[in-house]
């Protein structure tokens, strides 16, 4: 046998249907129905009324609130909020009370719920959160299976201008492919360093970067316009997780070495064609 469901509002239909009809007491329907007489002479009222509409649940959110923030406080803090968008709660309420010291002023709290409910806060939308593949496969088949490319971070050269060496190594035996001093990390500049790797030792399976420009990007599967290049030559990019460059040692390795033998002191100028 099914469970009998019925909602309030049906209760309280029943209970004026079994009233009208007059056969029984109020008292012996309350007792049946498991409510106070109170609340059952207060049903009866409301239908009498308002009809059945009087039955709906009303709000229960009290008319007066005593210490509800005073109208007055409450258009001077939107006054004083519209003419300085950038001032929080705290300094609000702060210049109020110097020009106002009588004032019941609200807390912090109360006070941004005001601005909240007027408007005058806009919620800061969250970044999308992009997926990541996680730790790559540390197996190395052979030669040209992966290739390991990073930029050895900038540093400031003899001129004042800033280098960005892109580095290229050959994970299996750690040969340094290529390292080319770029001014910036943007594609248009790391793009001809690879295709002048690939035609001189032809394409690796695999290229391990790191999460950061120009090799991946927040947009969908990370892809950027370098390595979606590399996806149409056949080569599958590998990305590091976030803050890991262990995942990626002996390449960054390498790069202690390069960074004690060519920056101290820096050269004059940059070239990127050496």
């Amino acid at each position: 046998m099914p469970w009998s469901q019925t909602s309030p509002m049906n209760q309280k239909v029943l209970f004026i249907a079994d009233h009208l009809k007059g056969a029984r007491p109020v008292a012996d329907l309350c007792a049946e129905y498991g409510i106070s007489r109170k609340t059952a002479y207060k049903w009866i009222e409301r239908y009498i009324k308002l009809g059945a509409a009087g039955l709906e649940d009303r709000s229960r959110r009290p008319r007066v609130s005593p210490n509800a923030t005073a109208d007055e406080v409450v258009a001077a803090l939107i006054e004083l909020r519209r003419h300085h968008p950038s001032w929080g709660a705290k300094k609000l309420l702060k210049i109020l009370k110097g020009r106002h010291p009588r004032w019941k002023l609200p807390g912090r709290s109360a006070c941004c719920l005001i601005l909240h409910r007027h408007g005058l806060i806009r919620r800061k939308t969250r970044r999308r959160v992009i997926g990541h593949p996680g730790k790559p496969s540390s197996l190395i088949l052979g030669p040209n299976h992966i290739w390991c490319a990073d930029f050895k971070g900038q540093f400031r050269m003899g001129n004042g201008r800033y280098c960005y060496p892109l580095t290229v190594t050959d994970a299996h035996s750690r040969f340094l492919l290529g390292c080319h001093g770029l001014t910036s990390t943007a594609v248009e500049g790391a793009k001809p360093v690879f295709s002048r790797l690939f035609h001189e030792y032809g394409l690796p399976q695999l290229i391990r970067t790191d999460n950061g420009v120009p090799f991946a990007t927040n947009t969908l599967a990370r892809l950027s316009r370098l390595s979606a290049w590399w996806i149409r030559l056949g080569v599958m990019p590998q990305l590091i997780e976030p803050s890991s460059p262990q995942q990626n040692g002996r390449h960054e390795r390498m790069h202690r070495t390069l960074k004690a033998e060519t920056t101290r002191p820096p050269a004059q100028r940059c070239d990127p064609n050496k």
